[in-house]
Parts: structure tokens; C-alpha cells; sequence
């Protein structure tokens, strides 16, 4: 099993509006679960809400990059672990198990 943990971190849609184009890069949108910004790390301690994120200059080497928000800015922050799915979509379902002939 994979350990990777990462978070997925909601803003209130007058934060988005507030700042704009500048947050969009960073911004993921999955129709079922809305707007968010993947983290590789987030420290909420101290005057804002540091995120760490990860990503790609335009060459594509990695580059990591903090966001520094108002804590006011943040409305849900969600721990994703890389062994479960996330989002709010159809799961699928085990099939049941198979009854032994008697």
C-alpha cells in the first residue's frame, strides 16, 4: 500500500472571485466535487494558511511553489490518501459472494 498523503483544499467562492486569475492555475475542478487546490503539504499555523503545491515550469521540470491565504479564504480541507478514490462519484460495488452449493 501507498502511503502518499496529499489534501485537497476548498476555498469559499468569494475567495475565488476575490482573487481571481491568479488562483486559477492552481485550482482543480472535478464537476462532482467543485473547485480545489491539491497540496502536497499545508500548515494552517501563523498569521495565513500556508499550501504547498506541486507542479511543472513551462520546460517541464518540477517545481514547488506556497501559497499564502487568509485563513479566512478556507472553507474545507480534506486528506487524500493515494490507496482510496476521491470524490463523491458512483463507487463501484464488490460483487456478492457466491453461494456454495449445498
Amino acid at each position: 500500500m501507498n502511503d502518499t498523503t496529499s489534501f485537497a483544499v476548498f476555498l469559499f467562492p468569494q475567495a475565488i472571485d476575490t482573487l481571481g486569475a491568479v488562483i486559477k492555475p492552481y485550482l482543480t475542478d472535478v464537476p462532482p466535487v467543485g473547485p480545489h487546490i491539491v497540496c502536497s503539504a499545508i500548515d494552517p499555523a501563523g498569521p495565513f494558511f500556508t499550501l504547498t503545491v506541486q507542479g511543472r515550469d513551462s520546460e517541464g521540470n518540477a517545481v514547488e511553489a506556497e501559497l499564502m491565504l487568509p485563513h479566512s479564504f478556507i472553507r474545507l480541507v480534506v486528506s487524500l490518501h493515494s490507496d482510496h478514490d476521491f470524490g463523491f462519484g458512483v463507487r463501484k460495488k464488490a460483487p456478492p459472494p457466491v453461494a456454495s452449493p449445498s
